[in-house]
């Protein structure tokens, strides 16, 4: 009996574990303040140092770097806003691939993906499947001016915060335009 219960608590978090993997598979990262090929290559070493980063591809004549991560790894881009920060500079852009499983959206545009919660700007009540390349319009994911212009139009507080309640939890919620 013993046996069933940890093989049952193994599957499930084995399963959960996959619910989440392989999310994100890659993202093109525009850099401002980029102005020599230093520059790119201290943005890039740390990045490097993130674990879920499996390759880098810098594109200087555009400020871009294309990122690919590992499979089974969960991406955070948080972690990858704080490391461009720390190497001096800030996100201009940010589009990431991002595979959904028939994951539906809701009513209100919100759709959870494991632990993560995504709140579309511009899809309701859809089902995803495959991958899909969305804009990330979070703080510092966007210019200050984009983002001044959207908190007025969104009018919401979880776009401001970047967090809201999601069943009787605080969750970080990505905001997303697809």
């Amino acid at each position: 009996m013993k046996t069933i219960k940890y093989f049952i608590l193994f599957a499930a978090l084995f399963a959960g574990r996959n619910t989440f993997a392989q999310q994100i598979s890659k993202a093109e990262l525009q850099v401002n303040g980029l102005t020599c090929s230093m520059c790119s290559r201290a943005t890039e070493a740390s990045l490097k140092s993130l674990g879920f980063i499996q390759t880098i591809t810098p594109d200087l004549n555009r400020n871009i770097f294309v990122l690919t991560f590992k499979s089974g790894q969960q991406v955070d881009i948080d972690q990858i806003r704080d490391k461009v920060e720390d190497a001096g500079f800030s996100i201009g852009d940010l589009s990431a691939t991002i595979n959904f499983n028939r994951t539906v959206i809701d009513e209100a545009g919100i759709a959870q993906l494991g632990n993560m919660a995504f709140k579309f700007t511009n899809a309701r009540s859809r089902v995803l499947d495959g991958p899909v390349t969305a804009r990330i319009l979070d703080k510092n994911f966007i210019s200050p001016s984009t983002f001044k212009k959207n908190a007025a139009q969104l009018k919401s507080d979880s776009y401001l915060s970047g967090k809201g309640v999601i069943k009787g939890k605080e969750t970080r919620i990505v905001h997303l335009s697809i």
